[in-house]
């Protein structure tokens, strides 16, 4: 059975968001991301064939190394999707900031 695996629920887990970061700035192989972390090697496998299904990494075979990188497509995606959701914040807490100035200056 092959199953979709959704972007969202793959960065809900703080391990899998910890290894975004960590090759975020350079390609590693599944070893060498690892051994950043305190659970099985088994474990964090899972975590990359995650990561690697919902294209948020991708893999490229150097010799007999998989190297595993960001794919800045998919987090652009992303981001995107996020974008609007923090532009409204943004607006909210602006309006917020602004009343509460009203409200010190009167006092």
């Amino acid at each position: 059975m092959n199953l979709r695996r959704d972007v969202f629920q793959a960065i809900a887990d703080p391990t899998r968001r910890a290894i975004l970061v960590l090759v975020a700035s350079q390609s590693m192989t599944a070893g060498a991301i690892a051994s950043n972390f305190d659970t099985a090697r088994p474990t964090v496998s899972k975590h990359l064939q995650i990561l690697t299904e919902c294209e948020l990494l991708k893999q490229e075979q150097n010799g007999r190394e998989i190297y595993y990188h960001l794919n800045p497509k998919k987090m652009k995606e992303i981001a995107d999707f996020i974008e609007p959701f923090r532009k409204m914040w943004d607006d909210r807490f602006n309006k917020l900031e602004a009343i509460m100035k009203k409200y010190k200056s009167k006092k």
